[in-house]
């Protein structure tokens, strides 16, 4: 880039960082632009990191992104949402997507040019996100739904033009009482506590949140610290995910900043809201505490396997949009480039240290060894010396990278997963070893096909696994690095991760890399928590995909034909596999993917496994 690209981007950050501090009235707002989504944390304000080119369309973007942020830092009082805000996961981002509408419709009201930014922001998302693609109602998240359809109401502007087809799947599914509780926020607007109170009645309404007690709803205006014990909890997990938000913006560092990291406490606390039989409402992943099994004679199995998809990444976007994606990845490589290149480069001189020509000198027969021909000139009546090449120790290899893609990864954790997957694609094909990245979901949130015709025969008890699989390959094993780059970028598409079905993605790159020709084969798998599928979950035992999960991770560990490693973001997956690491931050993870790679390809340590498991046939689950 040229110094007159530098010159104009930063000349557009800091008009950008000028316009937030005047719409949101606050001189000593800190204006930060970092990789990830934008935010907001007390008087730091985040906005997505511009490219040096600064396209039309990323500007316009931006523009909308920065008046979302300064308007929210004007109409918003944390501690008067924090104080209604639920403890559940989908219930929380409902309210925070219900708010975030509220701010800036009231922000916008007088401001012609602010609202034409909003527009053409979220004109901007609803088609990268492939709206108007969609032909289920359920492939549409339930917080966007309800936000859009709140914006129109409020507005009095129609959704987007990419919106339109799947919101009219959306408007009759609201009985009476969310409908009376959407014109209540209509009608509240311009009040945050009422309007905090109706958005809490839509919640109830929809079987998202407890309905509030008169304790609670009377707290704020008698200024009473006590109240309801559930109130507390709601009010102690609001103030928890702020200060981690605060924290993670504190760092001077961009990638210090997370976008939306998943809280494993507020997770646990979702068990409460679990559906119950029957419920087909779309919704987030949610972890759940385990339960005792109901029945133990029931084995894991899929309803229906019809709807489950095998696909290469390139088929699930279009070119255009995976160029973009491919370009936001390569951006916020450089920011993360320096860290990881030196443990990719500790790792590669390791790899290559093995594989060099190693030789036997002063024998009597082989190859003549031409450096010690002058000793035989000065010496006639010593004898020719030969050499003889020693067989390298160096086995083929080849390594697959399993990537939970749940809803709960989005933000900063796949962000940095697929930066590691990318760099480490290309290490070690520079040593010769294949990589393999694949990744896991599911079609839908809450069931898909497979749910639909369960409930039209009836809802026959037991059903097993109730939703459609979709297992993605990144990149193959003998592809290389440079043909599939552009795909490894798919992983930051938003809409893209739903819910994770653990065992059976496991099982699936089990037998993908077993069916290799390589002498030795490892299986990485990077996950950010337990196997979560709420449409299985409320008609199985509660511990059902979790006692899969664990029965592949035995059968895998027993046969030792493939060295199984784990890497856990926030989440303790040594109670699970035997060879494995949990991490705190998705920081590490670069880190700790060479370490443990490193670790591998140590060569007493893969001596010892190569002893181990050629006591044992290869077989295949």
């Amino acid at each position: 880039m040229t110094k007159q690209d530098l010159t104009r981007q930063e000349e557009f950050k800091r008009a950008t960082a000028g316009v937030v501090r005047a719409i949101a009235q606050q001189t000593e707002v800190q204006v930060a632009f970092q990789p990830g989504p934008a935010g907001v944390s007390g008087k730091r304000a985040r906005l997505p990191l511009p490219t040096r080119s600064l396209p039309p369309a990323e500007m316009a973007k931006l523009r909308g992104a920065a008046d979302a942020v300064a308007l929210k830092l004007r109409h918003h009082d944390e501690a008067t949402h924090a104080a209604r805000a639920p403890s559940r996961k989908e219930a929380r981002e409902v309210f925070d997507a219900l708010e975030d509408v509220r701010v800036q419709a009231v922000g916008s009201r007088h401001m012609a040019g602010v609202a034409a930014n909003l527009r053409a922001r979220l004109s901007e998302e609803c088609e990268s996100e492939g709206y108007d693609r969609m032909t289920r109602k359920d492939q549409l998240p339930l917080h966007t739904a309800l936000s859009l359809m709140a914006r129109e109401r409020i507005s009095g502007e129609a959704a987007p033009a990419a919106a339109t087809r799947i919101l009219e799947m959306w408007r009759g599914s609201l009985d009476e009482k969310a409908a009376s509780a959407m014109e209540e926020l209509v009608s509240s607007t311009d009040d945050q506590e009422s309007f905090a109170r109706a958005a809490r009645k839509l919640l109830t309404a929809l079987d998202l949140a407890e309905a509030e007690t008169e304790s609670e709803a009377d707290q704020d205006e008698e200024g009473d610290e006590g109240g309801d014990q559930s109130s507390q909890q709601d009010q102690a997990s609001a103030g928890e995910a702020q200060s981690q938000e605060q924290e993670s913006m504190q760092g001077a560092e961009p990638e210090s900043m997370e976008g939306e990291a998943a809280d494993e406490e507020a997770q646990d606390s979702e068990e409460e809201g679990a559906a119950a039989e029957g419920d087909e409402k779309p919704g987030g992943p949610q972890a759940r505490k385990e339960v005792p099994q109901t029945d133990d004679t029931t084995r894991y199995r899929a309803f229906s396997t019809q709807f489950d998809e095998v696909v290469e990444a390139d088929d699930l976007c279009d070119p255009d949009e995976l160029t973009r994606l491919r370009q936001q990845l390569d951006q916020q490589l450089q920011h993360l480039q320096g860290v990881v290149s030196k443990l990719a480069n500790r790792l590669q001189r390791r790899l290559m240290a093995q594989q060099q020509r190693a030789w036997d000198f002063d024998l009597e027969e082989g190859i003549l060894d031409v450096a010690r021909l002058a000793r035989v000139v000065a010496n006639p009546t010593l004898s020719l010396s030969y050499k003889h090449e020693r067989e390298a120790d160096f086995r083929d290899t080849v390594v697959t990278l399993l990537i939970d893609n749940s809803g709960s990864m989005r933000g900063r954790p796949i962000t940095v997963a697929a930066m590691c997957a990318d760099i480490l694609a290309r290490t070690l094909e520079r040593c010769g070893v294949k990589v393999e990245i694949l990744g896991f979901t599911t079609r839908a949130w809450k069931g898909g096909q497979a749910r639909e015709r369960w409930v039209q025969e009836g809802k026959p008890r037991n059903p097993g696994r109730l939703n459609d699989l979709r297992h993605i390959i990144y990149k193959g094993a003998d592809a290389p690095w440079r043909r599939s780059r552009r795909a490894i970028g798919l992983m930051l598409r938003e809409g893209l991760l739903k819910e994770n079905i653990d065992g059976e993605a496991l099982s699936w790159a089990y037998k993908r890399i077993l069916a290799r020709t390589e002498h030795r084969r490892i299986l990485m798998v990077i996950s950010d928590g337990a196997p979560v599928d709420d449409s299985t979950l409320s008609v199985n035992p509660g511990n059902y995909l979790e006692r899969h999960l664990r029965e592949v991770i035995k059968d895998i560990e027993t046969r030792n034909a493939v060295e199984l490693i784990a890497i856990g973001i926030g989440h303790d997956v040594t109670r699970y596999y035997r060879r494995a690491v949990t991490i705190v931050d998705a920081e590490e993870l670069g880190g700790t993917m060479m370490k443990k790679l490193t670790e591998l390809f140590d060569e007493d340590a893969a001596e010892a496994w190569h002893r181990a498991s050629a006591e044992r046939a290869p077989a295949i689950l």
